[in-house]
């Protein structure tokens, strides 16, 4: 398959499924970047014993279709496959060794394991609380053999809301917070009132029939727990339920709208 200039690969890894895009390329100046046109996806039988052997099996699979050799590739996991979690600093933290600890303990006291398994990476900060992630190990290795066995040069590995967040952060307003929708999961970014930094993430299930006033329900009671100002409006990136961004029909509803520049 042919490249143009500026265009790669992008992979979204689920436990069920995995997606090759292609994205990026030249673009005249003034108009907008081509949407990412969808090349090929394949499903995957979930193995409770061996899940990242059957992700591998099913990246083979779809790129094995695809003439995509010496093509720069970018992974998007899907969040159920990484764990994200909010550090406090300890107190004289001068070395990244104490700030590593800190993670690590922090993630422990979450999961009820040590983070040996996982790769950690973080906004690493001394100063104030920052977010970590993690990624398994082992799907890590997979992904590079894949990558070596399929001639793709990797350029990025993120979780799913990481890639979301950065791609959409900018066009967060004042007062605003931050959802990436994912077929039944809102992924909810509780920013402070400058949209600059993040108290907290939360992923959470949407029910069936989920409407504004669930919505305005959710997000009032998460304030309520983060000990912060409910939201003025939630931007969602990866597209909302239509019943969330109709108009808002009454001021105790929160308003929900399509995060401009954000691509699922």
């Amino acid at each position: 398959m042919r490249r143009a200039i500026g265009q790669s690969l992008r992979i979204d890894v689920a436990p069920h499924a995995v997606k090759v895009q292609r994205v990026g390329g030249w673009r005249l100046p003034g108009r907008a970047a081509a949407a990412p046109e969808t090349l090929a996806a394949q499903p995957i039988a979930p193995s409770a014993e061996h899940p990242f052997d059957a992700i591998a099996n099913a990246l083979r699979a779809v790129l094995g279709e695809l003439s995509v050799d010496g093509w720069p590739v970018s992974f998007v996991l899907a969040d159920d496959l990484t764990r994200m979690w909010r550090v406090t600093p300890p107190a004289g933290a001068a070395r990244m060794a104490d700030l590593e600890a800190a993670a690590a303990l922090r993630f422990q006291s979450l999961y009820g394991e040590p983070p040996s398994a996982w790769r950690v990476a973080a906004d690493w900060d001394a100063a104030q609380p920052f977010f970590a992630a993690a990624v398994p190990r082992t799907l890590l290795a997979e992904l590079d053999v894949v990558a070596r066995d399929c001639k793709l040069s990797i350029v990025a590995i993120e979780p799913r809301f990481v890639s979301a967040w950065n791609r959409g952060r900018r066009g967060l307003k004042p007062g605003a917070w931050f959802g990436h929708v994912h077929e039944d999961l809102l992924t909810l970014a509780a920013a402070e009132a400058d949209g600059r930094k993040l108290r907290a993430i939360r992923a959470l299930p949407i029910p069936q029939g989920a409407d504004q006033h669930w919505l305005t329900q959710t997000l009032q009671r998460e304030a309520l727990l983060l000990d912060m100002e409910a939201p003025s409006l939630l931007q969602v990136n990866g597209g909302a339920p239509a019943a969330w961004t109709q108009p808002v029909g009454s001021a105790a509803h929160i308003p929900c709208r399509a995060l401009e520049g954000g691509a699922a």
